[in-house]
């Protein structure tokens, strides 16, 4: 099995930022991709941001481009998300992921196995 945990979520003004953090522990094994989705109330989950299971490749929902940024340390089975320049439609529980087993970035929330249970954030006006 496998354990995802996220951290770093919080409140903050608009136009700031928020590192958020997701340490994987259990059998991830070596193989695989990585992603952060969110939820606002009342909406579905959606995609944020994808990396590769090497780093080198990432993919971001328009929503958030130019403004978040995904990384990993596979060393540390840890992905983030530096969150800037934060808006009010950035509230939302976010949620990291892990996709079994790919080598690529997928946007599809279907193609991950596994899932935590969440950290809030909240960004007001």
């Amino acid at each position: 099995q496998v354990q995802l945990v996220e951290s770093g979520g919080g409140l903050v003004q608009a136009g700031g930022s928020l590192r958020l953090s997701c340490a994987a522990s259990g059998r991830t094994g070596s193989r695989y991709a990585m992603g952060w989705f969110r939820q606002a109330p009342g909406k579905e989950r959606e995609f944020a941001a994808a990396i590769s299971m090497s780093g080198g490749y990432t993919d971001y929902a328009d929503s958030v481009k130019g403004r978040f940024i995904i990384s990993r340390d596979n060393a540390k089975n840890t992905v983030y998300l530096q969150m800037n320049s934060l808006k009010p439609e950035d509230t939302a529980v976010y949620y990291c992921a892990l996709a079994s087993l790919r080598r690529l970035t997928t946007t599809l929330k279907d193609d991950y196995d596994y899932w935590g249970l969440g950290t809030q954030v909240t960004v007001s006006s």
